[in-house]
C-alpha cells in the first residue's frame, strides 16, 4: 500500500531544496540529455518536451543545440528564475517554462512534439499507476514516430531496498522518495511506444545507476 499524502508532501520538499540550492545539480547537461539531443538531431526532431526540468540545466543545453523547448515542473520558484535567465541570455520564446503537476493531463494538444525528455522523472514518487497515465500522456502529445527518452534509477542500485518502503518500489532516504524501476516496469509503461533501447548507466555519487529508456511512438 502506498501513502498518498506521504507522497504528495514530495512537492514541498522539492521547492524547498530548490529555493535553498541554487544549482542543486550543477550547471553542466547531463550525459543523458547530451546522449538524447544527438539522437534528436539526427532525426531531424526539433520542437522538445522536457519534463520535470527542475533548475534547467539541461534545458539551456537544450536551447543551445537548437531545440525549441517546452520545459515542465511543478516548482513555480524554479521556473521562474529559469524563465528569467532565458530573458538575460537570449532564450526568451525558445525555452518555454510551463507549471504543471503531470499527474495531471499535459496542457498540450494532441501530436504536438518531436520528442520528449526528462532526466530522473519517471523515478520520482509516482506511483505505477501514475506512471502509466504519465506515459500515455506523453505519446498522446508526442507526433507519430516522436521519441520519449527518460532516465529513471533502477533496481541494481544501492539504495535500493534502502531506507523507509514507501510501497511498490518506493523508498525514502534523507526525505526524498525514489522509485527504482525493473526492466519488467519499464516494458508495462511502453504502451503504445516500441522500445528502441534500455541502456544501463552510472552516475554521480555512490555511483547511482539508472536505465537510459528510449522509446518510439507506434
Amino acid at each position: 500500500m502506498t501513502d498518498k499524502e506521504v507522497l504528495s508532501k514530495q512537492q514541498d520538499h522539492w521547492v524547498k531544496t530548490f529555493a535553498s540550492k541554487p544549482d542543486m545539480f550543477g550547471t553542466m547537461p547531463s550525459d543523458a540529455a547530451q546522449k538524447a539531443a544527438a539522437l534528436f538531431l539526427k532525426e531531424g526532431k526539433t520542437e522538445i518536451l522536457e519534463l520535470g526540468c527542475g533548475q534547467g540545466r539541461d534545458t539551456f543545453f537544450f536551447a543551445e543545440s537548437g531545440f525549441q523547448v517546452h520545459a515542465l515542473d511543478y516548482c513555480k520558484s524554479g521556473l521562474d528564475a529559469l524563465g528569467e535567465k532565458a530573458e538575460t541570455t537570449g532564450f526568451t520564446g525558445v525555452i518555454n517554462p510551463v507549471c504543471h503537476d503531470i499527474r495531471r493531463p499535459l496542457p498540450f494538444a494532441g501530436n504536438t512534439f518531436d520528442g520528449c525528455f526528462s532526466h530522473m522523472l519517471y523515478c520520482m514518487a509516482l506511483t505505477t499507476k501514475e506512471l502509466k497515465f504519465l506515459s500515455g500522456e506523453i505519446r498522446r502529445v508526442l507526433k507519430p514516430g516522436g521519441l520519449n527518452v527518460f532516465t529513471a534509477r533502477n533496481t541494481s542500485d544501492a539504495h535500493y531496498g534502502a531506507g523507509i518502503h514507501r510501497g511498490e518500489n518506493m523508498y525514502e532516504m534523507g526525505g526524498f522518495i525514489v522509485h527504482y524501476l525493473s526492466k519488467d516496469k519499464i516494458e508495462e509503461l511502453a504502451d503504445g511506444f516500441e522500445i528502441i533501447g534500455i541502456n544501463e548507466f552510472e552516475e554521480g555519487e555512490l555511483p547511482k545507476k539508472l536505465f537510459r529508456v528510449t522509446m518510439r511512438k507506434k
